[in-house]
C-alpha cells in the first residue's frame, strides 16, 4: 500500500525550491550585471545571501531559531523590493528627463516604467521570493513548539521541509 500524500509538505517543498532557485538565479544575475556599485545596490544581495544562509543553517541544525531567522529575512524582502522599485524609477526618470526635458508627467511616467537600464519593475522579483519563503514557513511543523519532539512534528521529506 502506498503511503498517503503529505500535501502540505509537498507544497512546502515546492515553495522552498522556488525560493532557492529564484534566490540563486537573482543573486547571480545581480552579480553578473555589477549590481554592487553603491550601498543601496548591496541590499538585495545581502538579503538573498542572508536568506540562503539561514536556510542552510536550518538544513544543518533543524533548529527553530534558524527557521525564524529565515522567516525574518523573508519579511524584509517585499519592503526591499519597494525600495528598489523607487530607486530604479528615479534613475529612469532622471535619464528620461535628460533625454527629453519637455516630457509631460504622464509621458515621463510611461518612459520611466518602460526603462531598461535599470529595469524599473525588476525588483518586484524580491516580493515573489519573499512570499515563497514565507509560504515555506507557514504552519511549518518546527514553528509550533507545542507539537512535541521534532521527530514527531516533522514527517520525512525529500526537501529540507
Amino acid at each position: 500500500m502506498a503511503a498517503p500524500l503529505d500535501t502540505p509538505g509537498t507544497l512546502r517543498g515546492i515553495l522552498l525550491a522556488i525560493f532557492v532557485l529564484g534566490a540563486v538565479g537573482t543573486a547571480g544575475e545581480l552579480l553578473l550585471v555589477g549590481h554592487y556599485e553603491d550601498p543601496w545596490q548591496w541590499l538585495p544581495l545581502a538579503l538573498l545571501g542572508a536568506g540562503l544562509l539561514a536556510l542552510a543553517a536550518y538544513g544543518v541544525t533543524r533548529s527553530r531559531l534558524a527557521l525564524l531567522a529565515f522567516r525574518g529575512v523573508m519579511v524584509l524582502l517585499p519592503p526591499s523590493a519597494l525600495v528598489g522599485l523607487i530607486l530604479h524609477y528615479r534613475a529612469n526618470t532622471e535619464f528620461a528627463l535628460e533625454s527629453h526635458p519637455d516630457l509631460t508627467a504622464g509621458a515621463l511616467l510611461w518612459e520611466a516604467v518602460q526603462g531598461t537600464a535599470p529595469p524599473t519593475l525588476a525588483p518586484g522579483a524580491m516580493i515573489l521570493l519573499g512570499l515563497a519563503g514565507l509560504g515555506y514557513t507557514y504552519r511549518h511543523p518546527r514553528m509550533n513548539p507545542r507539537l512535541g519532539s521534532p521527530a514527531e512534528a516533522e514527517p520525512p521529506s525529500r526537501f529540507i521541509g
